[in-house]
């Protein structure tokens, strides 16, 4: 019976069932809601502690993986110098003559110049030979000649590392007269190509900013910071290194290089500091993540009450609106992810989501909407780039006009006069004309077929002219094609290649012949000789990048097929048949104009 009435005490005063149930499973909801609170608050330091041994150990190691690629890149810059056959012709071929030395001087400058000028972090680029002979930079610098090269760790660093990399820390440069710079130096030796032996020294200066704004750019908190060492424990980098030096404060180096783990905590009370490290096997530097213990834990007070205005929200809810709060909850989730769908399709137009609620979601939405109007921006702005700088390419090859070319027609127009060939001057200044007008005069990227051929016709019969009875040329295109669009200067070049490389040096009469058809939805231009033909060496190597020959082709096949592929795709382009002693095809393949379109926007 005491149950009974101690039962009914508990529950008898409640008339309705339903409240009773509520009370009773409210009940249970507190007791879980406070054990799950308690449990939380004791945890929630540990929590914060794990995450930010976690966010910082992965934040050091993209800092070292960003740190490896840029040590990566200019690895690459190395090689392709110290592989140079010309820098080593320079520095160790002593039986060259002024003229090709100075050659290739002015080469190697132009190289150092291009890295420069495309590198704002290389302070110095410099080859060095073992018995001083060396370029610096543009030319105008020169070695510090109160330094000894073989005193400095760089230099002995890569002569002993004979076929890889030495990377230094952070030092001043004092190797360069004149110029004393807080660098980073990659440096490389050099081997004699006659001796086989390291015969020289390659190094480049690195903007320490490079380094700083790589560790600066992750932020680990207010009170956090990231700082370098090399493989001897040395400070490569860091955000008081100043401090450091003056003896004002300290790091807990040789623990870093000591410790087995990927993190530790130092017990220093309020000051206790968490460490994350990581070490780069392709440096051989470690990266150090710092972050005081005190920070994390700031918002633990805040933390607390948002755990207790969540508890007393979930006590509030019901059973009854929990489809309802779900419903609610899920339908702009729902928008978002239709959203993200149309963003994944590339309509960007349809994406846009109308925020209604002001609160998570809402602000979710509204970085999304952010988001993807920054992506069509950026999309919109690399498309209208990427036009420009094919425009400026265009522009670029325009003004590549061969001199020599030039030279040439002008010496036959005067020679003609002086012979009172007047009609023949008549002729050849006319199509010069012609030719200078379509050329540098128009600024339109995209030409008619019609429109090219014409521009092909003024320059063939120069060269017809000039070359008398050693051309001929043939031009079988059908007009159903002359209203079909092609990007400028693109048979020009070609056309010119094979006078010069294949009908010039042929003993009998040269024919050229310019043909062309459509096939399904392409274009295809052929452009023929009966030329020496070339050997499957050169036919292999044809379209890779050389540098401009003015005596030779001003354009080049390579930036031709280069501003093919990016106008229309790596699909077109060129492609060359050749045989020995026979002649030599070259095949241009575009798509027809209605394709142009959706071509010029995958690009």
């Amino acid at each position: 019976m005491k149950k009974k009435r101690s039962h009914y005490w508990l529950f008898g005063h409640f008339k309705s069932i339903q409240f009773t149930m509520l009370f009773g499973f409210s009940a249970l909801i507190v007791l879980a809601l406070v054990s799950f609170l308690i449990l939380s608050i004791n945890y929630t330091e540990d929590t914060v502690l794990n995450n930010s041994i976690d966010y910082s150990t992965q934040l050091i190691e993209q800092v070292n993986t960003d740190i490896d690629s840029y040590i990566d890149y200019m690895e690459n810059i190395s090689s392709l110098v110290t592989n140079n056959n010309d820098i080593k012709e320079y520095l160790f071929n002593r039986n060259l003559s002024q003229g090709a030395m100075d050659n290739l001087y002015s080469g190697i400058l132009a190289q150092f110049n291009t890295i420069i000028d495309a590198r704002e972090d290389v302070y110095n680029i410099a080859v060095i030979s073992n018995d001083g002979k060396h370029i610096i930079n543009d030319g105008t610098d020169r070695l510090n000649e109160y330094v000894s090269l073989t005193d400095m760790d760089w230099y002995r660093n890569a002569i002993v590392n004979v076929d890889g990399t030495a990377l230094s820390s952070s030092h001043v440069q004092n190797a360069i007269k004149s110029d004393y710079r807080w660098v980073i130096t990659l440096s490389r030796s050099i081997r004699n190509p006659y001796t086989n032996e390291p015969s020289g020294i390659f190094f480049i200066d690195l903007n320490y900013n490079a380094i700083s704004d790589l560790c600066e750019n992750n932020s680990l908190g207010e009170k956090g910071y990231v700082f370098i060492l090399d493989e001897g424990g040395n400070i490569i980098y860091h955000p008081q290194q100043q401090l450091l030096y003056s003896g004002l404060k300290t790091e807990r180096i040789e623990e870093v290089r000591n410790s087995k783990t990927r993190y530790f905590v130092t017990d220093e009370g309020q000051q206790s500091r968490l460490y994350t490290i990581s070490k780069s096997e392709k440096t051989g530097w470690t990266v150090v993540g710092v972050v005081v213990r005190s920070a994390l834990m700031e918002n633990k007070a805040k933390t607390q009450i948002i755990y207790l205005l969540v508890a007393a929200v979930l006590l509030m809810a019901t059973v009854a609106i929990s489809a309802f709060i779900a419903s609610d909850i899920t339908r702009p989730i729902k928008i978002l992810k239709d959203s993200m769908k149309e963003v994944e399709k590339g309509h960007f137009s349809n994406a846009n989501i109308e925020v209604i609620d002001d609160n998570e979601i809402g602000s979710l939405s509204k970085s999304f909407n952010v988001m993807t109007k920054k992506i069509q921006n950026l999309m919109e702005e690399n498309i209208y780039e990427q036009k420009q700088k094919r425009k400026s390419e265009l522009k670029a090859l325009q003004s590549q006009i061969n001199p020599h070319f030039l030279y040439n027609t002008l010496d036959a127009i005067i020679w003609m006069a002086e012979g009172n060939k007047n009609r023949e001057v008549v002729l050849m200044t006319s199509s010069l004309a012609k030719l200078l007008r379509q050329s540098i005069g128009n600024d339109n990227e995209v030409l008619t077929i019609s429109q090219e051929i014409s521009y092909l016709q003024n320059y063939l019969t120069i060269q017809k002219m000039r070359y008398k009875d050693k051309l001929e040329f043939e031009i079988n295109i059908p007009k159903d094609i002359y209203d079909e669009e092609i990007i400028k200067l693109v048979l020009q070049p070609i056309v010119e290649n094979a006078i010069y490389h294949g009908i010039k040096f042929k003993d009998a009469k040269g024919l050229l012949v310019i043909s062309g058809y459509s096939s399904e939805n392409d274009i295809i231009l052929k452009v023929s000789d009966n030329g020496v033909g070339m050997s499957e060496e050169t036919l292999a190597h044809i379209l890779d990048e050389h540098k401009v020959n003015y005596k030779s082709n001003g354009i080049g096949v390579y930036n031709v097929q280069m501003r093919l592929q990016l106008y229309y795709g790596k699909s077109y382009g060129i492609s060359y048949e050749s045989v020995l002693g026979e002649g030599t095809t070259a095949t241009v393949k575009i798509p027809r104009r209605n394709l142009q379109g959706e071509t010029n926007e995958k690009a």
